[in-house]
This record gives C-alpha cells, sequence and structure tokens, in this order.
C-alpha cells in the first residue's frame, strides 16, 4: 500500500510524543510506502489534484527506537497524484482551509481518507457535538455558543454557576481556554473584546464548569467507533488546562463503565459520519470535545497502559483498503459481464 499523511511540518516532529510517527513507522515496518505532504503541496495538474510528496525512506533495518527512527529518515520529493494512494490520514491541527476539503473532494471515491472529508466538514469543529442531540445534559456539558457579545453576557449573568469555561470555538491544544468566576466579571467586556471582533466570524464557546475540572480530564482514543485505550492528563500547578502542550502531565486510567457505555453510543455516530479516528476529551461522564483532525494520546496510552495503539490504526488501514478493493473488483466484474452479455 501507499499511504499519505498530511501533516503540519515533519521538521517539527517530536518522536517520543507523535502519535503519528508512530503509525507511520508502523506503516514503515509492515512494508507499505509512506509518503507526507503539507496543505500547501496540494495542486492541480492538467484538471487532477496532485500533491508534492515527502515519500520517505529509510536504510537498512527499521530501528525500534522512535528517535532514531526519525533521525534515519531521508526523502525525496516528487509530484504524485492523490488518487495514487491508497489512503490519505489527515494528521493536522485544525482549522484547516475548506480548500483542503475541496482538494480531497476530487478523490474520495478513489481513495480511502481518514476521516470521511465530508464527516470533517461536520466536525471542523467545536459545533459538532450539537449533533449529539442531548438536551437533558446527560454526557454534554450545558454550552452556549455565539458571536454576540451581548448574548454571550446576558448567559454569563443568567447563569446560577459559579464558574464557566470559555474558549474560542476554532482553538486546539487548550490555547484560549480561561475559567470565569461568577465574582470576578468585571473584565468580561475587555476578555470578549479579545475573542470576538467585529466581522462577525469570531465565535466563542461558553460552557459550564464540570465538577472535578481541576484534577484534569481523559483524552479518549475512538478507533472506527470504539473506544481502544485512554489516559488522564492532569494540569500543572497553578494552570486549569489540562492539555499536555500547556504543561499537563500524563497517567494511566481505565474508563469507568459509564464511560465506556457513552463512548459505544457516541461511537455509533462518529462511524456512521466516517468520523474514524477521534479523540474524546472526557471528565467524568462529560464529553466536553470531540478531536477529529489530529487528535493525540497514542504514545502516552501505550506507554503507561503496556499496550500498541499504533498497530491497531493500521490494522484499520489495511482492513478498509482490502474492503474497498474487494468491492472495486466486484464492481468490475459485473460490469463486464454485464457488456458481454450485451454483446
Amino acid at each position: 500500500m501507499h499511504i499519505a499523511f498530511i501533516i503540519e511540518n515533519w521538521a517539527n516532529i517530536e518522536p517520543l510524543k507523535s502519535s503519528t510517527l508512530a503509525v507511520i513507522k508502523e506503516c514503515m515496518q509492515r512494508g507499505h510506502k509512506v509518503s507526507v505532504l503539507y496543505t500547501f503541496d496540494l495542486t492541480v495538474r492538467n484538471n487532477i489534484v496532485h500533491g508534492f510528496a515527502k515519500n520517505l525512506k529509510i536504510e537498512g533495518k527499521i530501528p525500534e527506537s522512535a528517535t532514531a527512527f526519525y533521525k534515519k529518515i531521508t526523502y525525496d520529493i516528487k509530484l504524485t497524484a492523490l488518487h495514487a494512494f491508497d489512503c490519505i490520514m489527515i494528521r493536522k491541527d485544525p482549522p484547516i482551509s475548506p480548500l483542503v476539503f475541496n482538494f480531497l473532494d476530487s478523490v474520495k471515491n478513489e481513495t480511502l481518507i481518514i476521516n470521511d472529508i465530508d464527516g470533517i466538514r461536520k466536525a471542523n469543529n467545536k459545533l459538532y457535538t450539537t449533533t449529539f442531540h442531548d438536551p437533558s445534559n446527560t454526557y454534554l456539558p450545558k454550552t452556549h455558543v455565539s458571536g454576540s457579545k451581548k448574548y454571550i453576557k446576558k448567559i454569563i449573568e443568567e447563569s446560577e454557576e459559579e464558574k464557566m469555561i470559555l474558549k474560542p470555538l476554532d482553538g486546539s491544544g487548550g490555547r484560549g481556554v480561561i475559567v470565569l468566576e461568577k465574582n470576578a466579571t468585571s473584565n468580561i467586556n475587555s476578555l470578549l473584546d479579545f475573542y470576538i471582533d467585529d466581522s462577525g466570524e469570531n465565535y466563542v464557546i461558553l460552557q459550564e464548569y464540570i465538577h472535578g475540572a481541576e484534577d484534569g480530564d481523559v483524552r479518549v482514543i475512538m478507533l472506527d467507533g470504539k473506544a481502544i485505550g485512554a489516559y488522564h492528563r492532569k494540569p500543572a500547578d497553578g494552570e486549569h488546562r489540562a492539555n499536555i502542550q500547556t504543561g499537563g502531565t500524563a497517567h494511566k486510567y481505565t474508563l469507568t463503565e459509564s464511560q465506556k457505555k457513552i463512548c459505544a453510543k457516541v461511537g455509533k455516530k462518529l462511524a456512521s459520519d466516517g468520523i474514524f479516528f477521534a479523540g474524546l476529551d472526557m471528565i467524568g461522564d462529560k464529553i466536553l470535545e470531540v478531536n477529529v483532525l489530529n487528535p493525540g494520546g497514542i504514545t502516552n496510552i501505550n506507554k503507561l497502559s503496556k499496550l500498541k495503539l499504533h498497530k491497531n490504526v493500521v490494522d484499520f488501514i489495511e482492513e478498509k483498503v482490502h474492503e474497498r478493493t474487494e468491492k472495486r473488483a466486484e464492481l468490475e466484474y459485473l460490469l463486464k459481464r454485464l457488456s458481454e452479455l450485451r454483446e
């Protein structure tokens, strides 16, 4: 197989932390050809979408160490038609320009894309959880989204909560997340001025503060609608965000029975939308976010729980590509038989 990964920047990969590198390494160990692309590498040549693919190469035996593997990798660059890839896996932090999805639209019926382009369009930001339809807040926190400063202020004033979370709609990695306290909202105007400008295109999320948030959250890795691993992210001292990028630490975690049931319920929705690989952020039995573009955590879960989730991911890719190949062969056979009967 030839598998392409759309990433941010190969030079910025941290080998011991990168879930993407773990999957790439497993692909190459199995003998698959691997390329990486940046979004600006996508181009059109005579009406066919191509990409300036960096084709990864390694001399000799593949090292067991992720760091040694990363250091040994070299690559050459070749303009390649996207339909030549058996699978394209998107591993770039949001937001992603809609133009990228337009490029990929041209090959979505020929090449396996993880996650599905139409599914990502639905889930490209934090509004996706509204499609879960949980008005009673059984597993979703009370959440408000608006680009209106007046409306957000009204919700804050009406709320009986002592604390609330404010964050940008299109943020990732914990960037821009703050805790609002009811008795200290005198600076709310300046905060909203920072988040929302006059363009009408900036939205913020106002979310209830979940009890236990001070102890961090749980990142759950979902694959094909099933929870395959999880770990606990604890915030650093003096920090309310548990994201690893903001100094959070990783700890072993086993999902509770109620969390497993919630993941299974949500997993059906994810899989039906073509969101095959995702990360859920949970506090207790509440889902805070669904990460569908570049969820991390594989390396932490592997280390803490003695798992090999990267193998699960590559197993899934191989199975899906095989399914598509079989269906295509079956269709070609039926079309051939139909043509013969007509003759």
